[in-house]
């Protein structure tokens, strides 16, 4: 998880750097809403549809470029796994839990974003994908302070778990099937 946050750090403090408003967590959010909304996982048009929504269409800077190439590749790589190894890019367990529950909502609302540039028909989705993305809508119109405390701490940690397995379970239902469709087979005739 230290490796996670570094990286949200770098990467949200290179884009504030260039004035970009984003954040690392907004950023995983909408790569791993594409992902799980049916983009294929080799795919490399990404970047583009990127920088139109965090940098107005601007190309991203080379750091920027580079550091997002890299949370994309780790963040492809971890859905891929078979053991469930999505880890949020989310500010560090010290940082204030306001901070961290801001960050989760703006991976939320990426993510949603995400999903909808590769997914803009639900019917085939199942009733567990439909109810979290519900689910998610709710989480990113959540605006109000959390109070230090531990009930806090833990209803945050449920939420952030759910969005966890809730967005693998998107991709292994949209995102995996895409990219299995989008791959040719390799049978020899």
């Amino acid at each position: 998880m230290a490796d996670i946050s570094k990286m949200f750090e770098q990467l949200s403090s290179a884009l504030q750097q260039t004035a970009i408003s984003s954040d690392a967590a907004e950023i995983q959010g909408i790569l791993t809403g594409m992902l799980a909304g049916g983009m294929p996982v080799q795919s490399e048009d990404w970047l583009d549809a990127l920088a139109d929504f965090i940098n107005q269409g601007d190309k991203l800077p080379d750091e920027i470029k580079r550091q997002t190439q890299q949370l994309f590749q780790q963040t492809r790589e971890q859905l891929m796994a078979a053991d469930f190894t999505l880890v949020l890019c989310l500010p560090d367990d010290a940082a204030p839990i306001n901070d961290r529950g801001m960050a989760l909502v703006k991976w939320v609302q990426g993510f949603l974003l995400g999903f909808g540039l590769h997914q803009n028909d639900l019917t085939g989705c199942s009733e567990d994908v439909k109810e979290a993305l519900e689910d998610f809508a709710e989480i990113s119109r959540m605006d109000e302070k959390m109070s230090e405390g531990e009930d806090s701490e833990q209803a945050l940690i449920e939420v952030m778990e759910y969005v966890r397995v809730s967005a693998m379970l998107c991709f292994n239902e949209q995102g995996r099937t895409a990219s299995r469709a989008a791959t040719p087979s390799k049978t020899l005739h």
